[in-house]
C-alpha cells in the first residue's frame, strides 16, 4: 500500500485523535497508518461516532420496556410497538455547531438527517419537532441565528412535506456563541416491513443511492466534537449542504425498494458519512466490504480517497442487496431518477478494503472503528462546581416580593422565553400530510393521527435547561417528568423516550459531573415512567473559548401512544362559569423560576420543588379524569408559574378567570413560582361532584382556584387586566423583536 502521507502523532492530533489513540492505531494495524486510514480513524473514534467520553453512563439507563421493538443502539432510530401490527420510528439528534456557523443550513441538514434515520428503517416519518436554544436576543448575530435556523428547518421541513408540530425555544446569554439546535421524527411502519443497519451475504453488492457526493460536511464528524473558537469560520466545508426535494424522492425510492424484498441492509450516510455506514452495516452483520472509490458518484473531480470517504453529503443511503436482484433495485431508483451505484460488495474478512483505480488505499477492520466494537471507551474525572452548593443556599426569604405583582404578570407575558412562539411556528407547515390533530387545538403535547386506525402518537420535547443547571439530577428529572406530563395532559400514555443530551466540554471535570448527574435523573425517571430510553445523541463540547460552557440541556423527546383520538384532551376553558381546579400541591416555591432569573435576576438557586413519587400519582389521576370526562382541559403548570398557565387556558377562546390565591404562600410564588408535579383543569359544575369524588380518593391534593370568566383577569378581587389585553402583547413579542 502507498503511503499517501507521513502521519505522525502531530498529524494524528491536529485529526483529534489523542497520543494513546495513535499508539492503539498502530496496534491494531500492526503498522503506521496512512493519512486515509488515520482520517478514518479520527471520524470514526470521534465524540460524535463513537461516544467514547459518554458510553459507560448511557448503558447506565433503561432500555426495556413491553413495546420495544428495537432497543438503543441496535438500529438508526428507536422502535416502539404501537399495537395492531403497527410500530413508530423516533429519535432527536443535534446539529448545533453546523449551526452555530451556517445557520440556515445547519438547521436545514439537521431535519434532512434526522429523517433519513426514520424512512432508513422503512418508516415513513409523519411527525418533526424541534427544540431550539438562543442567546441574548438583543444581539444583532442572535437575531440572525434565530433567523437563519427557523427559515432552515421551515424551508427544509416543508418542502421535504412533514408537518413540524411542536417544540421548544428559548433564550439565555449562555448560548450566545453557541446556539442547540436539535431536530426530532418520527414515522410509522407496519410490522415487517422494517429493515436493519445491517450487510451480510458474501458476494453481495453494496450500492450508493441518492445525491453525488461532495466536499461539503468532510470532517463534519470531527468538527461537532471541539468547542467553538474565532477560528470555527474556518470550519464552514464542515457544514453540508441539504436538498428537500432530492430527500422526498429518496424517501419514496427508500420506502418501495424495501418492499421489493431484496434489500438485506440499509443505512443512512449521516455523520463520517460512508465510512460510517460502511464499518458499521460490516461490523453489525460481521462481514466485511470491499469498495471501489472511484465508482462513487461525485459533484467534483479528482476527489480524494479519503474526502470520498468522509463527505457528509446529505441525501445519501449505503445499500446492501441480495445478489442476482440488482435489476429489481436499480429498476426502483432509476423511476425516481436518482443515482444507483454499485461501489463494491460484501466479504468475509470483517476488514474494509478500499481502492481508488485498483489501488488499495485504505484496509481497516470494521469492528474496531465502531461503539461496542474496538472504539475507545473512557471513564472521565467529574467534580462537583463550586456553584451548586451556593445554589442550594438560596432562601426565599432574602428575596422581597414586590409590591405590584401586576408589573410582574407583565413583564413574564413579554418575555421571549414565555410569549407566544407564533412568529415561529407560522413558517412552519404543521398541516402537509393531513394527520395533526393539533394545528388548531390548543394541547399540551402535539397529536398526530396514524392514518387507518383509531391511534394516535402523542409527541413532545422537554427541557427546563436553567433546572438542569441549578440541579443536574433533579432538574433532568424534571425534564422527563414534564415530557410525561405534557402527554398526560393531551390525553396519552407515556412510552418511551429519545434525547438529546447538550453539554461543554467532557475534560472538564466540573462538565462531566453535569452530564452523569443528568444521566442519575434521567434514570429515575425513566424508571418510574416506564419510559425506557431508545437512543438518541450526545453532543459534547458546546461551549466557546471565551464564554465557557452551554447550560447543560438534556433534550428530551417523548412518545406517548393514543389509543383512541376521542380521549384527545386540549389545554383551553371551554365554557364561562366551569370551575378551575389546581391538581397537585402549591408550594412556596421561586427557585430557578423565569420570575426569579429575569424580573430579580437571581441566578443562584436551587431547582424548583419536585417529588417524583407525587408527580407519578398525580399523572395517574388526571388519565383518569380523562378517561371518565370529567374534565374540560388539562394544562400543566411550567415556566412563568400558574398565572401564565391560567393565561394560556384563557386565551384561545378570549375567556377569562376569576380565582383566589393561598393564603398560607406567599403570592409571587403562588402565582409565578414553578414548583413541579401541578396541572390546572376545568370541570363544568354539573360534573364536580363525580370529580371531586375520584380526587378524594386519590392521596393527590388539589385546590378549588376560582371559575372561569368572560375576559377579565382576576385575583383575589385584583384586575390583572383583560385577557385581549394580554393576548395583543403575548402574541407580539417575538414579532416585535424580529420583524414580521
Amino acid at each position: 500500500m502507498e503511503q499517501q502521507e507521513l502521519t505522525t502523532v502531530q498529524t494524528a492530533k491536529d485529526l483529534g485523535l489523542l497520543p494513546e489513540e495513535f499508539e492503539r492505531i498502530n496496534e491494531i494495524l500492526g503498522r503506521v497508518p496512512n493519512f486515509t486510514e488515520l482520517s478514518i480513524f479520527s471520524v470514526m473514534w470521534s465524540e460524535h461516532c463513537s461516544y467514547k467520553n459518554s458510553i459507560t453512563w448511557l448503558k447506565t439507563l433503561p432500555k426495556d420496556g413491553p413495546r420495544m421493538l428495537a432497543k438503543a443502539g441496535e438500529e438508526n432510530a428507536g422502535l416502539v410497538d404501537l399495537g395492531d401490527g403497527i410500530g413508530c420510528a423516533f429519535k432527536i439528534e443535534s446539529h448545533n455547531h453546523p449551526s452555530a456557523l451556517e445557520p440556515y443550513q445547519g438547521a436545514a441538514t439537521g431535519v434532512g438527517g434526522i429523517n433519513r434515520d426514520i424512512f432508513t428503517m422503512g418508516a415513513r416519518p409523519i411527525a418533526q419537532l424541534n427544540s431550539l436554544r438562543f442567546g441574548d436576543l438583543k444581539l444583532d448575530r442572535t437575531k440572525w441565528l434565530v433567523k437563519g435556523v427557523v427559515k432552515g428547518i421551515g424551508d427544509y421541513g416543508n418542502a421535504f412535506g412533514i408537518p413540524t408540530v411542536g417544540g421548544e425555544l428559548f433564550f439565555d446569554d449562555c448560548y450566545n456563541v453557541n446556539p442547540l439546535v436539535n431536530a426530532m421524527s418520527a414515522g410509522i411502519v407496519k410490522a415487517g416491513e422494517t429493515v436493519s443497519a445491517t450487510s451480510y451475504g458474501v458476494g453481495n453488492p453494496v450500492y450508493i443511492v441518492g445525491s453525488a457526493t461532495g466536499k461539503d460536511g468532510i470532517h463534519g464528524a470531527a468538527f461537532a466534537s471541539k468547542n467553538i473558537t474565532e477560528d470555527s469560520v474556518n470550519d464552514l466545508p464542515a457544514v453540508q449542504v441539504g436538498d428537500p426535494f432530492q430527500e422526498k424522492l429518496l424517501l419514496e425510492a427508500t420506502l418501495e425498494v424495501i418492499k421489493t424484498g431484496a434489500v438485506v441492509g440499509m443505512q443512512d450516510m449521516g455523520a463520517a458519512g460512508i465510512i460510517c455506514s460502511n464499518s458499521e452495516m460490516s461490523a453489525k452483520g460481521e462481514h466485511g466490504m470491499r469498495i471501489d472509490l472511484d465508482k462513487v458518484p461525485t459533484r467534483q473531480p479528482n476527489m480524494k480517497p479519503f474526502e470520498i470517504l468522509l463527505s457528509e453529503s446529505q441525501e445519501r443511503m449505503l445499500i446492501v442487496v441480495h445478489k442476482g436482484r440488482e435489476k429489481e433495485v436499480e429498476a426502483v431508483f432509476d423511476k425516481w431518477d436518482l443515482n444507483c451505484a454499485i461501489i463494491g460488495e460484501v466479504t468475509d474478512t470483517k476488514r474494509l478494503h478500499y481502492y481508488m483505480k485498483g489501488e488499495l488505499v485504505a484496509n481497516v477492520p470494521a469492528d474496531d472503528l465502531v461503539l461496542g466494537g474496538g472504539a475507545p471507551v473512557y471513564k472521565r474525572e467529574y467534580r462537583e462546581p463550586a456553584y451548586y452548593k451556593t445554589n442550594q443556599q438560596f432562601k426565599i426569604e432574602d428575596v422581597e416580593q414586590p409590591a405590584d405583582l401586576k408589573a410582574v404578570a407583565d413583564h413574564l407575558i413579554a418575555h421571549p422565553n414565555i410569549a407566544s412562539k407564533r412568529w415561529v411556528t407560522n413558517q412552519y407547515d404543521s398541516m402537509v400530510g393531513t394527520a395533526t390533530m393539533t394545528t388548531n387545538r390548543p394541547c399540551d403535547a402535539a397529536v398526530v393521527a396514524v392514518k387507518g386506525t383509531d391511534k394516535a402518537i402523542v409527541l413532545t420535547v422537554d427541557c427546563n435547561s436553567r433546572y438542569v443547571y441549578a440541579d443536574p439530577q433533579k432538574g433532568c428529572a424534571i425534564a422527563v417528568a414534564e415530557a410525561a406530563r405534557n402527554i398526560t395532559c393531551a390525553g396519552g400514555e407515556p412510552v418511551a423516550i429519545t434525547n438529546c443530551l447538550n453539554f461543554g466540554n467532557p475534560y472538564v471535570p466540573e462538565v462531566y459531573w453535569q452530564f452523569v448527574e443528568a444521566i442519575k435523573g434521567m434514570s429515575a425517571a425513566c424508571t418510574k415512567f416506564e419510559t425506557p430510553v431508545t437512543g438518541g445523541n450526545v453532543s459534547f463540547y458546546n461551549q466557546s473559548t471565551d464564554d465557557g460552557p452551554v447550560f447543560p440541556t438534556p433534550t428530551i423527546g417523548m412518545l406517548g401512544v393514543m389509543d383512541d383520538l376521542s380521549t384527545m384532551m386540549t389545554s383551553d376553558f371551554k365554557e364561562t362559569g366551569d370551575l378551575i381546579y389546581l391538581i397537585g400541591e402549591s408550594v412556596n416555591d421561586i427557585a430557578s423560576s423565569q420570575y426569579l432569573a429575569s424580573y430579580h435576576n437571581i441566578s443562584a438557586s436551587p431547582a424548583p420543588y419536585f417529588d417524583l413519587d407525587k408527580e407519578y400519582a398525580m399523572h395517574q389521576v388526571i388519565k383518569q379524569l380523562i378517561k371518565q370526562h370529567l374534565i374540560q382541559s388539562a394544562h400543566d403548570v411550567a415556566d412563568g408559574g400558574l398565572y401564565i398557565t391560567l393565561l394560556e387556558s384563557a386565551m384561545p377562546s378570549y375567556m377569562g378567570f376569576k380565582i383566589d390565591s393561598d393564603t398560607d404562600i406567599r403570592k409571587d410564588a403562588f402565582l409565578f413560582g414553578e414548583a413541579q408535579g401541578r396541572v390546572v383543569v376545568s370541570v363544568s359544575p354539573d360534573q364536580q361532584e363525580a370529580f371531586v369524588e375520584l380526587l378524594s380518593t386519590s392521596e393527590v391534593e388539589f385546590t378549588l382556584l376560582g371559575t372561569v370568566s368572560t375576559g377579565t383577569l382576576e385575583i383575589d378581587g385584583e384586575s390583572f387586566g383583560t385577557v385581549t389585553e394580554a393576548h395583543q402583547v403575548y402574541d407580539n413579542v417575538l414579532q416585535g423583536i424580529l420583524g414580521e
